[in-house]
């Protein structure tokens, strides 16, 4: 199996980036340089509380915090698969007060129902931070063992099985199912849900079929045994539920560049030695040991692109999303 293109791109950038991150970790503190004002971070999230992302940024504030020696206060702002996020950080002050964790939901967005709204070009990308693969579950208890089972009874049914994920038809879950769909040769009901608790509970509650979602946001479910992985859209399966195949071992030949990325951003017009300061510091709140634990746990890779490789990171993954986009018959 080859591994994929992404994964094996964000490993050239790690080994890259490794000698200047290693001569930034002894530094002083953020904090205590004056390029960075004095006050509360806020770090305004396009998901519910309980979402992967979420999980992920209070996970690092606590190793965050004392790395910058300010407050980092997390705010949900979510609805209009994202807009609601992006306004609120396109609107803040370009000091490095305010930022967002974005995954590719922005760059969806920008291609579909926020085209003309948003552009790339109004923030600041300023670091890459994790790869997440996507996953499809169900609940323990379901008939459903694998892919497998799934699709022959996709192909059987006169009813659509329903798949919920995070954002409307566009989105980047919505996007990895098409995938499996064409591969498949079978179509799925999508379910639009704001974050993956929200998933979680309508599969545990019998509302819909199957879920979508990274594991982080899932993996209290599964250590719990309520949920059972049916497949990875991965080259490699994940590190945390090691019997869980990948699509492409169940015989579905898939893209698997199309995973989860999760990196920060601000609004446009940061200083870019300002961009450099944030990066290093998230970098370095990353190598904290509860951090590491939470991260090999949730079965995400780290990624440690500063601000000049990560803009152009995204301005590539937003190319890619374009064709992913018109393969799925949404453009």
């Amino acid at each position: 199996m080859q591994t994929s293109h992404l994964l094996r791109k964000t490993a050239v950038v790690l080994a890259a980036t490794a000698l200047s991150f290693a001569g930034v970790i002894g530094s002083t503190a953020m904090a205590q340089d004056k390029t960075w004002p004095s006050g509360p971070v806020k770090v305004v999230m396009h998901t519910k509380a309980g979402g992967s992302s979420d999980v992920f940024m209070r996970t690092l504030a606590k190793s965050l915090e004392p790395e910058i020696g300010q407050p980092v206060v997390v705010i949900n702002s979510p609805g209009g698969a994202g807009a609601a996020q992006l306004a609120r950080v396109r609107a803040a002050a370009p000091d490095g007060l305010t930022l967002g964790i974005n995954t590719l939901t922005p760059l969806t967005g920008m291609l579909t129902n926020l085209k003309g709204v948003f552009s790339l070009d109004d923030f600041s990308w300023i670091a890459s931070t994790q790869v997440d693969p996507n996953l499809i579950w169900t609940a323990e208890d379901s008939p459903y063992r694998n892919l497998n089972d799934l699709i022959a009874e996709a192909k059987r049914s006169d009813k659509k099985i329903s798949v919920g994920g995070f954002g409307s038809i566009g989105s980047t879950q919505y996007i990895a199912l098409s995938m499996l769909e064409r591969a498949a040769g079978v179509e799925f009901e999508w379910v639009a849900f704001n974050a993956t608790p929200d998933i979680v509970a309508a599969v545990l509650g019998g509302h819909i079929d199957v879920g979508m979602s990274n594991l982080s946001g899932a993996q209290s479910y599964f250590d719990a045994g309520r949920l059972h992985g049916l497949g990875v859209l991965a080259a490699d399966r994940l590190e945390a539920l090691p019997d869980v195949a990948t699509f492409e071992e169940q015989g579905y030949q898939v893209n698997n560049d199309w995973v989860q990325v999760r990196g920060v951003f601000g609004p446009a017009g940061i200083p870019e030695e300002t961009q450099q300061q944030i990066a290093d510091a998230f970098h370095r709140a990353m190598k904290d040991k509860n951090y590491q634990q939470y991260a090999r746990n949730s079965g995400v890779i780290d990624s440690w692109m500063g601000p000049e490789a990560y803009k152009k990171f995204i301005y590539s993954m937003s190319d890619t999303a374009e064709v992913a986009l018109e393969k799925a018959g949404v453009k």
